[in-house]
């Protein structure tokens, strides 16, 4: 009878390690690749530990053949790796901004290793991504996402049919809701390019003998700063506000 409990337990235990462990390698502040995978995996033992104790009543009774527990281990990692990823696309939105702040300030040659995109990117970009993690831990935004984790099996309860028309859908919105908010995040710099280059061509029309690019570079990197330095607080904080939008997709 206590091989019998022990064994059950175990399974439970291993199913919701499978899909909190999967979703902590990916998730944005908590699973960063700068934090220390031992440290990650405890993390994803002690959050597996207490969320057992909220979602065993829910889950399924352990498969008699290897094959359904293989099916049930698989559809976990989807669901893990399907959260994750979600909330690390929303980041994404800061390497966007980066990147067209960085062309448009002149700084897209200044090349620097991005934590959150886990590759090389624009200086800014990187800048951005860090205060975008620390705007998550000061705010409290990490409990949201751990919330969500949990809460994820009432969505998606263990052993049901994968909802993959559902995934899709929720992906596609991300990116595209990502890739828009970058580009609102670094309108003020599109508009800034836009009149600074126009107006560089009307003083090289004027004024040929004038090196308008030698003249014109550190101008443009000091404004650029100058524009980010104003506009960075309602940057974040508009990333902040619909980073919660979209998590609150997984909450009840």
């Amino acid at each position: 009878m206590l091989n019998l409990v022990l064994g059950e337990e175990v399974f439970a235990f291993l199913l919701v390690f499978t899909r909190l462990g999967t979703a902590l390698i990916l998730i944005p502040a908590l699973g960063e690749m700068s934090v220390p995978a031992r440290i990650r995996l405890v993390l994803a033992l002690l959050l597996s530990f207490l969320t057992l104790s909220l979602v065993r009543e829910g889950l399924p009774p352990q498969p008699a053949t290897i094959f359904g527990l293989t099916g049930l281990l698989i559809s976990e990692v989807v669901i893990g790796a399907m959260i994750g990823t979600s909330a690390r696309m929303i980041m994404g939105a800061l390497h966007v901004a980066g990147t067209v702040i960085g062309f448009q300030g002149g700084l897209a040659a200044a090349q620097q290793f991005d934590p959150t995109q886990g590759t090389s990117g624009a200086l800014i970009a990187s800048f951005l991504g860090l205060i975008g993690i620390l705007i998550i831990f000061t705010t409290n935004l990490h409990h949201m996402l751990i919330g969500a984790l949990r809460y994820s099996y009432d969505y998606f309860p263990v052993g049901a049919t994968l909802p993959f028309a559902q995934f899709a859908e929720l992906i596609t919105d991300t990116i595209a809701g990502a890739f828009t908010l970058g580009v609102q995040l670094a309108a003020p710099f599109l508009v800034y390019g836009l009149i600074f280059n126009v107006g560089l061509g009307l003083i090289a029309r004027l004024m040929p003998q004038l090196p308008v690019f030698f003249v014109a570079m550190p101008l443009n990197v000091f404004m650029g700063f100058v524009i980010l330095s104003v506009s960075i607080g309602a940057m974040m904080l508009w990333f902040e506000d619909y980073f919660t939008d979209r998590m609150m997709y997984f909450l009840p």
